[in-house]
This record gives structure tokens, sequence and C-alpha cells, in this order.
């Protein structure tokens, strides 16, 4: 993450000679200069390669060969101009093997540049690398993929690659590379399954990975990798080509293509789909990011003043709304998911994106595979766009298809994250009942006083816990004090509970099946790995609580009403029953979502002492979760005792 610098040489408009004097910030030279053509980067054949380049503002342009990843330049070649701001060039010969960059003359100053279209880098991506792509493909690289449905069928593990296998006491060989994802048979203390044994085992769906495209050289230097590093990666460099500190050779372009590929596969053929975390919104630093050095001023927001935007507070906004920034991201998007069969696109910060974006990347996604997920985080940021125009939850409705996380539920279950000694539901916060009801709900319109951002229930991702902020553990620690170790396991699954037996999309954070802990840092992005790794002693200390986990995903499977698709479909099967303060009952009936059980019953309770709730006449209710719990059913009376979850059944 970088901190934004203030304005320290003007921005280049552009001038009559090659803009007509058009300012890049007015409407009309996206009419004059916008290229829509699908040639943009290198087209690459062994018998030559073309290069198409897009800076209507530059008076000459040229391209820099050069033999390896640092040194003097091996030959350059003047580029011609074409239409719509465009720049051509054809090499002959077989270029694999090179790299190259791209020149531009504004005014009196040339500026060089990695190609922001490359798909191969070399080390620490400061040149884009020309190979043949079709020799990265892996010796099994297919085309099939784990059958899914729905998206409210995901139920989505978040991960961050090198905290998977970082530990000494992980099992697996490649430590903090792709390939430790694609590692079978590894294990742990006492025998434990982990890696990809131990997430295929859990039941999930879908593997969320933190960025793994080429993020800045400040983050991780890919030449220093034998010295202490970590960085989550939300400060991107290179867009279509991925990291190369994952690697096991940063140094040979090709390699970490076909390690990713490679470990998709591997993933792929334990049935668990792939969703890839992108940062498109913003990037690390607005004067040094290729972009700008290529066509000043076109590629972020400025404010009125002259300054960059930083409605992230991480990085300069990228003006999404501007015809080729939001062109590139799509083809962006389109671009992994055919390239590495990307199954899901996290999109970070999606709030300070246009909506026009977003549902173009939609469209596009649909055309190739509507089973393709796309969720974001639809927070409402101020950048300089108005609000009617970015992609938050107050505009869901016009972004169908589109899941956004859901804060409100989360902090409403645990407490808000901003206040760490605020307790939520489960540690026994009055008064947040209608609020976890909304998230039960799907976060849909749902009754008055119950109503949420989402239309269908595929726009709502509940999560407790993800790499942001506090651990689920954590938060629990911090806002419960003079608690017991086990009160706080049991607020803990509770919290878990809650996330996968409400409507809409589940998604957990890697490690919250074992009450992960970051010893209390609330944002460990660039904390050390000691602090990010996943601890696997702590995992075999904790199994009980990983069956609990295991439980819970098996339960939702098995039970789709616990999964509608529709929200008419919740609206007409959904109904919350009485219950005492800090618990929340509700039934799911009618087979709902085509369920083999005609009713279900759940409560939630955050109460420690003993409880007792009347049943809805309904039929013969039966435990199918929570006997731990149960002191009593008879007829239509159930007693308990402690926090936590009861699910029965009626026939």
């Amino acid at each position: 993450m970088s901190v934004q610098k203030e304005m320290k040489e003007p921005i280049y408009y552009g001038d009559p000679e090659t803009t007509r004097g058009i300012s890049v910030f007015a409407q009309e030279f996206d009419q004059l200069f916008s290229y829509d053509g699908d040639d943009l980067g290198l087209t690459y054949s062994s018998a030559c390669s073309s290069f198409c380049l897009w800076a209507p503002t530059a008076q000459e342009a040229e391209l820099v060969i050069y033999d390896s990843w640092q040194g003097a330049a091996e030959c350059k070649y003047a580029m011609i101009r074409d239409i719509r701001g465009t720049w051509r060039v054809t090499v002959d010969g077989d270029l694999d093997g090179k790299f190259y960059t791209y020149r531009v003359r504004l005014g009196e100053q040339w500026n060089e540049a990695a190609d922001p279209y490359a798909r191969a880098v070399g080390v620490n991506g400061d040149r884009g690398a020309i190979l043949d792509l079709r020799k990265t493909d892996p010796e099994r690289w297919t085309e099939d993929k784990p059958s899914f449905e729905d998206p409210v069928d995901a139920i989505i593990y978040e991960l961050h690659l090198r905290d998977l296998s970082i530990h000494p006491a992980s099992g697996m060989a490649h430590k903090g590379q792709y390939l430790a994802l694609a590692e079978e048979g590894t294990r742990g203390p006492d025998g434990i399954l982990t890696g990809l044994d131990h997430i295929a085992d859990l039941g999930v769906t879908h593997v969320q990975l933190l960025p793994i495209y080429d993020y800045s050289t400040e983050s991780v230097d890919e030449t220093k990798l034998d010295e202490p590093h970590f960085n989550w990666g939300y400060d991107p460099k290179n867009y279509n080509a991925p990291e190369g500190s994952y690697a096991t050779d940063p140094y040979v372009p090709g390699l970490r293509i076909q390690e990713l590929k490679t470990m998709i596969q591997a993933l792929h053929d334990r049935g668990l789909r792939v969703i890839m975390d992108v940062v498109y919104n913003h990037v690390y630093d607005g004067y040094r990011v290729n972009f700008t050095k290529l066509v000043p001023g076109y590629y972020l927001r400025y404010k009125q003043d002259g300054s960059l935007s930083n409605g992230s507070g991480c990085g300069n906004d990228v003006a999404t709304e501007r015809l080729m920034m939001s062109r590139f991201i799509v083809e962006s998007v389109v671009y992994w998911a055919q390239e590495y069969h990307i199954d899901g696109f996290r999109f970070d910060l999606m709030g300070l994106m246009d909506v026009d974006t977003m549902r173009e990347t939609r469209r596009r996604l649909d055309e190739i595979d509507p089973s393709i997920m796309t969720i974001g985080e639809g927070w409402m940021m101020g950048t300089e766009l108005p609000m009617e125009r970015l992609a938050h939850q107050k505009n869901a409705s016009l972004m169908p298809g589109i899941g956004h996380f859901n804060d409100d539920f989360r902090d409403a279950i645990k407490g808000n994250i901003f206040l760490y000694d605020q307790p939520g539901f489960i540690s026994g916060m009055m008064g947040l009942e209608p609020a976890i009801k909304a998230g039960i709900a799907g976060g849909i319109d749902f009754s008055p006083g119950i109503k949420q951002f989402a239309v269908e229930p595929q726009q709502n991702v509940n999560y407790v816990e993800c790499h942001d902020n506090h651990t689920l553990w954590d938060k629990i620690v911090l806002s419960t004090e003079g608690e017991t170790v086990t009160q706080r396991r049991s607020m803990h699954r509770l919290a878990s509970a809650i996330v996968f037996m409400s409507q809409g999309i589940p998604f957990i954070h890697a490690g919250q099946e074992f009450v992960r802990t970051k010893d209390g840092v609330e944002n460990s992005y660039k904390s050390s790995v000691e602090i990010n790794r996943m601890d696997w002693e702590l995992c075999a200390a904790h199994q009980e609580d990983v069956a609990y986990m295991k439980q819970l995903i098996a339960l939702r499977k098995a039970h789709p009403a616990f999964r509608m698709r529709t929200a008419d479909d919740i609206r007409n099967h959904l109904v919350f029953e009485k219950a005492p303060a800090s618990a929340v009952a509700y039934t799911l009936r009618g087979h709902a979502g085509g369920d083999a059980a005609k009713h279900i019953y759940v409560l939630f309770n955050a109460n420690a002492e003993q409880t007792t709730v009347v049943l809805p006449q309904l039929g013969a209710w039966k435990t199918i979760f929570g006997a731990d719990l149960t002191q009593e059913l008879t007829g239509n009376k159930l007693t308990l005792k402690g926090i936590g979850t009861v699910v029965l059944t009626a026939k």
C-alpha cells in the first residue's frame, strides 16, 4: 500500500499535433481516440511478433527489445502511428525469450514503461516478456471444471498462498509457492491433513486467492526472496501477469504462468473452483504506474485541484469510467477467465468502480460461462465520481448477478470492526436481532424492518472474518473481557453457524475453522510471516473446531432450504419465530428450496444460561444439529443450555 503523493509536475494534456488540443479529461477525447480493437499489446508467433500500443498523446513511440530482464537495450524500433491513437510495429523472426518495453515522447520528455497489456513479465515486472503462451500449459490442462449450478451453492474459502504453506509444520515442500497448493498427501502435526487435502476435506466449493497478479516491488522484491518478506498484494503493477514471488524461479517468465496453471488444475481435479481477488479500483502509485507514463492523466481520477484522488486510502483511484480503462478491466477479467480457467472474481473496493464497467464485465463473463462468479466490496467510498454511478451496495439493483459483502451482517454478528471492544450478537450485545434477521433473509427486502441491499440472494455474501481487520477470534477476545476460553469458542462457533444457515453466499477465511489468531494484529498486510501464516499446530490442537466447521458445511449442502435461489422463495418459506432476547429463531417451511425436510427450525442462541423456546406446531421435531446443547425436546418445547445453534426438522 502506498501513500498518495502531492502533485510534483503538471499533467500532460496533449497538444494540437496529436490530440487536436483536447484534454484527456474531456468527453471528446474518448469519442475521438478510444480504440475497440482486440490486438492491443503483443501478438506473438514464431515467424514474427506484432505490437500495438494505445498512446494518443505521444508525438513518437518506440518498441525497445532487451535480451534479459535487466541491462542495456538490444535494439529499438520506431512505431508507426495508426488509427485512434494507436501505434504499431511488427518485428520479423522468433523473439521468444526476449523482453520489451515501450518508449513514448511527450513534448520534450521520453517515458519508458512496460506494456500495460503484457501477459508475461520479467523479474519485478519492469519489462514485458515475449513467449509462446501455449508452451506454458502444463501437461495436464483441461477445460473440465467442477459442477456448479448457482452462486448460493458456493462455499468460499479465502486464502493467501504464502499463508497456507510457510509454517514449518505445514508438510508442504513448495513453501510459499503456487505448487504448494497443488501438493497432495501433505500431513502436519499428529498426522492431520494440511494444504489441499485439508481444504478439500472441509467440503468448500471455491478457493478465493488473495492477489496473484504481479504486484509492486515495494511490497515484495522478487530478487530478494531469501530475505523475510510478506504482503497481501493489493498494490497492482502488471494486471495480466502472475506474481513472481510465488514461483519456484521468478527469473524464468513462463514458469510462474505454468505453475499457476498447474495449481488451478490441481484444485479443479479435487472438485474446487478458483476465485481470483482483483484490484482494478486503485494503483499503488499513480505517478509510477505504466498507465501514467504512457498516457499521463487519462487512466486515473483527479480532484479539482489537480491532485490524485485516493478514495481507497491506499493508492490512487483508477478512472474506471473512461472508455479505455473500462475496456482494459473487462478484457483483463476475460483474459484470466479464458487463459487461466478462473472460476470467479472478487473485486476489491468495488464501490470505487463504476456500475457500467461492472455490468459489462458480468455480460462478457456470461458469454463465456454464466457459472463464473462475481462478488465484491460494495462499500460507499468518496471518489471523484457521483454516487449514482458507483458500484456500491445501494446500487445493487443496477448490477444483477454481482454479489456484495454484507458488512452490516458481519458487524451485527461479532460487533463493529472499528470499535474493537464493542461486542456483537454472539457475545451478548442487545438489540441486534433485527440486523441478524436481515442477514438470515439474504439481505433482501423481506418485510418491514428487515431489509438490506440485495434484490436476489445471489447478491449477498455473508461472512464474519476475512483477511482484513481482526480475525473473528481476536475480535471476540478484544470485546469479551473476563470471559472464559470455552465461552469464547462457543461464540466463535455460533458466528460461523449463522453464516452457513443464512440465505445468500457463505464465505469463510482460511483458518477460521481452527480458531485462527493473528495475535491481535488488526491488518497484517505487511506483518511478518509468523503473524500471517496458517498455524498447523493450532489446527492440530483444534480438530474439534475443524470437525464442527465440516458439520456446518455438510448441513448446508444437505439442505437446499438454506440456499434458496430467489427472493420470492425466501419470502414464501422463511418465517421468523418467537425467541427470547439474545436469540433468533426461524423456520423454513413447506419443503423450502425443494428440501426433503418439510420444515426446518433453527435457533441461534447467545444466552449462556438455560433457555426455553416454544416450537411452532408443524409436526414432530427431531434434532439434526446441536444435540449437545439440547437438554429437553418434548412436543413443542425445546430447552437448551449454552451459547450455540440447534437445528430441528419435521416431516
